[in-house]
């Protein structure tokens, strides 16, 4: 019988329990850390949200070998909800759900499942709900419906929004079933909520977890709602896939970091889109933007933005030349094209009736966006050529042009919106573990929800392109249940390293962050689903590790269920833990000498002998020993060890180990950085 979690927090400004164990006690403020059976007391927050080329970008065509029991995956998607009646979602050809199924429907007169989506539940322990939220799985949003379908949504010819992105539509695992947690409302998404959905995922049967959504602040394990349920899922056999943020390019901004998930980057695919800017005096610059309207070439009155304040409202100079809500002038603004200091969300510009935006500043231009109005975003130096023009002509006029879709030669590298380590927990974890496609991500899309996500804005889609972490993660997702099909026995560690060590590597001269931008590199689903070898952790090893990151007895049997305790024998370093990937953190620079200690299986060929090859950079002398593993059966394990010693004095100092057998090359890159975390 599954365990069942054991939880009370702090939800809405009162003590909620959450119940699951016997355990039936009141919890109160002044009580609660040291009652029986709390895991853990922290507040409630609220997380936020975080295909059509995207596959074949990895080099997973639509032809990929497949096994029939793809059918019988079942991934839980925790989200904003799903709109079932979309093509992406339609059980035509399926037969009915997997015997193991032990989920259900919620019954509402709004919303059917069928046997494509199995399951759909909807999580609200505040019990409030706003004017505008429906009370069901239905998702009004639009971020659940493109998760799950960037995941296992079906083939769906001519998918675009409006001809941008045309093709057809897929997710990683087109035969997957889908299971529905609606946790994410218009406030954002409950701690409480969030645990609940795990609880009643893993009781329902569910493969694979996929959760696009995180917190701003880093906490320790038992201390965040996520990291709690995914540990609760991999002793069950239970991987997490998990989106690493989206707060970069700032350095230890990765949230969603624990051992057990797995933590995704964003990368960028070879598909992008470009805006142009035409003034009256012809000159043209090209800036970035997913504009879908078409002005027609009209020239339109061309304002800066700093000089229309509403001032009846109390806004001046600085408060509208960044063109924030309200602080421009309707009477000024209407029916002209406003230019801002910054990138906006075009909110401002648009309640202010203007008809168009054209945006400058230095951030990196490498994530176009819908807006809702004609809309382009420039670099500063063609933003003031702008501005100049605006103040030297009596009579400024502009157009924006609709987008033109290119392609990025520049790709794959990482989102500068995407979260980096180092893991602020765990700074000797590499983290994020991986990267995937999270950037102008075509999938399926609440049609009640406007393409830029603004009241109205009147293009209600059924397909939209969007970025974030949150566009990975289902990547990674589509990826576990691909590798599943083909290894239902696997543990989720075991699925985790197949995709790290077969992961593409990726350039630290495109991301000076390096393995704390893209961690071991960008997934390469089609190759991890024959790894070689893996690099295997149970629950015990992580009991361990969590043991000597401080973590007590009576807390770990809360998490546990069962006896587990804390002892000299259960007793891990954080570098004895069998992880994939080798990542050493210090403050500063220094004389470095560190041991690892690693174990691998065995599951490629019966007979094969590997040679460890090294690289490294100067100044670190990297050894393993032993250098050669001989293998005789499938299943088989060895051991080997790493040192690392020498002297850092770079930023980030990359290195990597591969064991190579001629067949297989299972790499694993080794990052020792400099970083004050």
């Amino acid at each position: 019988m599954t365990e069942r979690l054991t939880l009370c927090i702090w939800a809405t400004s009162r003590w909620t329990r959450f119940p699951h164990h016997p355990f039936t006690q009141a919890c109160y403020k002044k009580s609660l850390a040291g009652m029986d059976g709390v895991v853990s007391v922290f507040p409630s927050e609220q997380k936020k949200l975080q295909t059509t080329r995207s596959w074949d970008f990895l080099g997973f065509p639509q032809q990929v070998p497949r096994r029939p029991i793809e059918s019988d995956i079942i991934i839980g998607v925790l989200d904003t909800g799903i709109w079932p009646e979309l093509d992406s979602f339609s059980d035509e050809g399926f037969g009915p759900p997997p015997t193991k199924w032990k989920g259900t429907c919620q019954a509402l007169t709004n919303f059917t499942c069928n046997n494509k989506i199995i399951g759909a539940q909807y999580y609200r322990s505040s019990g409030v709900f706003g004017e505008n939220e429906v009370k069901s799985p239905r998702d009004t949003n639009g971020h659940g419906t493109h998760t799950a379908s960037t995941a296992a949504g079906n083939l769906v010819s001519g998918a675009s929004l409006l001809g941008y992105g045309l093709g057809t539509a897929r997710g990683g695992v087109p035969s997957a079933r889908i299971a529905v947690y609606k946790i994410c409302w218009f406030g954002g998404c409950s701690d409480a909520d969030i645990l609940a959905a795990f609880d009643d995922a893993i009781a329902d049967g569910v493969d694979i977890i996929t959760l696009s959504v995180g917190g701003r602040i880093p906490h320790k394990y038992f201390e965040d709602a996520s990291s709690i349920g995914a540990f609760h899922a991999m002793r069950n056999g239970i991987l997490t896939s998990k989106s690493a943020g989206n707060y970069g390019p700032d350095l230890a901004t990765i949230t969603n970091d624990s051992p057990w998930s797995l933590s995704m980057a964003a990368s960028t695919i070879d598909r992008k889109f470009f805006t142009k800017v035409q003034l009256g005096n012809n000159n043209i610059y090209e800036g970035i933007s997913i504009n879908t309207f078409d002005l027609k070439n009209e020239m339109y009155p061309i304002i800066y933005g700093g000089d229309v304040p509403n001032t009846r409202r109390g806004f001046n100079r600085s408060d509208s030349r960044y063109c924030k809500k309200n602080s421009l002038d309707q009477d000024l603004v209407k029916g002209k094209i406003v230019l801002c200091d910054v990138r906006t969300t075009g909110e401002g510009e648009f309640l202010a009736g203007a008809v168009g935006t054209v945006m400058q500043g230095r951030a990196r231009q490498d994530v176009a966006k819908s807006f809702p109005l004609p809309a382009s975003y420039l670099h500063l130096e063609d933003g003031s050529k702008v501005y100049s023009y605006i103040n030297s002509t009596r009579g400024a006029t502009t157009t924006i042009h609709k987008s033109n879709e290119g392609k990025d030669a520049f790709a794959p590298y990482i989102a500068s919106f995407s979260s980096r380590g180092p893991s602020p927990v765990t700074p000797n974890i590499l983290k994020p573990d991986l990267a995937a496609p999270g950037v102008h991500i075509l999938a399926a899309w609440s049609p009640v929800s406007p393409t830029s996500g603004f009241k109205g804005d009147n293009r209600l889609l059924q397909y939209n392109i969007i970025s974030g972490t949150s566009m990975a993660c289902p990547h990674a997702t589509g990826a576990v249940a691909y590798i599943k099909s083909f290894h239902p026995t696997w543990s989720p560690a075991a699925i985790k390293s197949a995709l790290m060590t077969t992961a593409v590597p990726m350039s630290a001269t495109k991301n000076p962050e390096a393995e704390y931008a893209y961690g071991v590199g960008n997934i390469n689903p089609l190759k991890a689903q024959n790894p070689g070898l893996v690099y295997d952790i149970d629950t015990l090893d992580y009991i361990k590790f969590l043991c000597g990151q401080g973590y007590s007895t009576k807390l770990l049997q809360l998490v546990t269920g069962d006896n587990s305790s804390c002892s000299k024998d259960i007793n891990g370093t954080v570098f004895d833990l069998n992880y994939p990937s080798f990542a050493l953190v210090t403050s500063s620079s220094k004389s470095v000498s560190q041991a690892y200690n690693r174990t691998v299986t065995n599951v490629g060929s019966p007979t094969s002998t590997y040679k460890a090859i090294l690289t490294s950079p100067l100044g670190l002398k990297i050894k393993v020993n032993p250098s050669v593993l001989s293998f005789t059966t499938l299943g088989q394990k060895l051991s080997f060890a790493l040192t690392i010693e020498g002297i850092i004095d770079k930023f980030i100092n990359s290195a990597s180990l591969v064991w190579d057998d001629g067949t297989f090359q299972v790499r694993s890159p080794i990052a020792v950085a400099v970083i004050d975390v």
